[in-house]
């Protein structure tokens, strides 16, 4: 069953089942999370189904190989229990990885069936004694209970409750909880970060292992991601940012669990998209820093600025459907309503409760107009009805919305997760100055694509 929650000017609508969810499953996100930490592997507690799925989508998104270990679940196996699976699993990671971390993400399957998976490592960790040279990090990820941001925010708050000691504080040394961003945004995280000579600690960071150079040989464990030493110091850093305003919302915290349990000051921004979002990231770097916003940075501004300026005549007043995870969505009202567009519906598969909260910060605390709807808890079919209705000019969203914006004859902005349809995913921009410029010129440009195809006579110069 399902019953997708509604908010102020949401569509009323229910339904019995869901034909095409606005979502990706739970222990995907962890899986994403354990492959930005340097030396780890994920393991997947169920059946292998669940990592072929998760496998296939992070690959044709990112376009490298990803190995993702399972324990392999059989009939036996649901009625009697995993824990002699989850062991050799463990063994066999070990093994044949030497990793420097085991992620252990449950799935529908092994948590319907009551495996207690911290009491088995519990129970592993005493079996392996002083031979056990790594850490093992279990997160609970039924996708019945959530989305795939839902086990990606679980898994950064687990690895982070597991591994971050108290330490003597450490004068700029920043984390960062980034969200579910490209390699290309975190490597502009990073840039912007050091640019304030601050040293950040990302949490995940896969801009290497999910997106890296050519290998001569195969590489079990792609090198790359945040260093497990690193992640052990964060408690006695200057300061955590989490970038999501709907950002584990009542639920797992890193930034709130290294702020309670620390001390360490925790900064909640929206995802830095647009120029309002990415000042208000700008201003808080500045007072960890004691700097002002270093002038390559402010350069960036200014010709995003002038763009704005010289585009505004092909966006003002285009009506634009957005759906994807809520913290993008939300962003991505914000920077839209920014450019002089007007996004008629967001839509997303999540169902925190929190998008219109988040989507109105992104908006200056201002309310949702009488154009905007909102719509969580989705389904691709309910949003392709609604955006049927709403006659948008363009449609920005993952690839899962190709279909859709194939049917209304409407061009398609590929933003998020994933982007399999397309090349290059992995390398798009969105954070920052630099990231929304790109993110700007593209829906721009898909704008004019589409006048240059419906003209009967062809529209550009001679």
């Amino acid at each position: 069953m399902h019953s997708p929650a509604t908010q102020s000017g949401t569509l009323q609508k229910s339904f019995t089942a869901t034909q095409n969810a606005c979502k990706l499953c739970s222990p995907l996100g962890a899986a994403l999370v354990f492959k930005g930490i340097e030396g780890a592997v994920p393991l997947l507690h169920g059946s292998q189904g669940c990592a072929t799925y998760i496998r296939r989508y992070v690959i044709s998104h990112f376009r490298e190989p990803v190995d993702i270990a399972c324990t392999n679940f059989s009939e036996h196996t649901a009625i009697f229990g995993g824990g002699a699976n989850l062991k050799t699993a463990l063994d066999n990671i070990r093994l044949q990885y030497a990793p420097q971390l085991i992620g252990v993400a449950t799935t529908c399957l092994s948590e319907t069936i009551g495996d207690d998976v911290p009491l088995m490592l519990n129970q592993y960790r005493q079996l392996a004694g002083a031979d056990l040279n790594c850490p093992v990090v279990p997160v609970s990820t039924p996708s019945y209970r959530g989305t795939h941001m839902d086990g990606f925010h679980a898994a950064v708050a687990a690895v982070v409750m597991e591994l971050a000691d108290a330490v003597d504080r450490r004068e700029g040394i920043v984390n960062v909880f980034p969200g579910l961003v490209s390699p290309a945004d975190l490597r502009e995280l990073k840039a912007i970060f050091h640019a304030f000579d601050l040293t950040p600690i990302l949490v995940p960071d896969y801009s290497d292992t999910l997106d890296g150079a050519q290998w001569t040989e195969y590489q079990r464990i792609p090198s790359g991601g945040t260093p497990v030493g690193d992640i052990r110091i964060a408690g006695g850093a200057a300061a955590s940012i989490e970038l999501g305003r709907v950002l584990a919302v009542g639920g797992p915290s890193a930034g709130r669990f290294l702020m309670e349990t620390f001390d360490v000051p925790c900064h909640r921004l929206g995802l830095p998209i647009g120029i309002a979002a990415t000042d208000a990231l700008m201003s808080v770097l500045e007072a960890v820093s004691g700097r002002s916003t270093p002038r390559p940075l402010t350069a960036q501004r200014g010709r995003l600025v002038d763009s704005y300026v010289d585009g505004h005549k092909y966006v003002a007043g285009k009506r634009v459907v957005v759906y994807g995870e809520e913290d993008l969505v939300a962003a991505m009202a914000g920077f839209l309503s920014e450019i002089g567009m007007v996004p008629v519906l967001c839509a997303s598969g999540g169902h925190s409760g929190h998008l219109q909260t988040a989507v109105e910060s992104h908006l200056d605390g201002a309310a949702i107009g009488p154009e905007m709807r909102l719509m969580d808890g989705a389904d691709f079919v309910d949003v392709e009805a609604a955006a049927k209705d709403l006659a948008p000019d363009l449609i920005i969203g993952s690839s899962k919305g190709y279909r859709m914006a194939r049917a209304m004859d409407v061009p398609l902005v590929r933003i998020g997760f994933p982007v399999h349809d397309r090349f290059g995913g992995q390398r798009l921009g969105h954070v920052g100055y630099a990231g929304t410029q790109e993110l700007f010129d593209r829906v721009v440009n898909a704008l004019l694509e589409k006048r240059q195809q419906d003209s009967p006579v062809g529209y550009g110069y001679q």
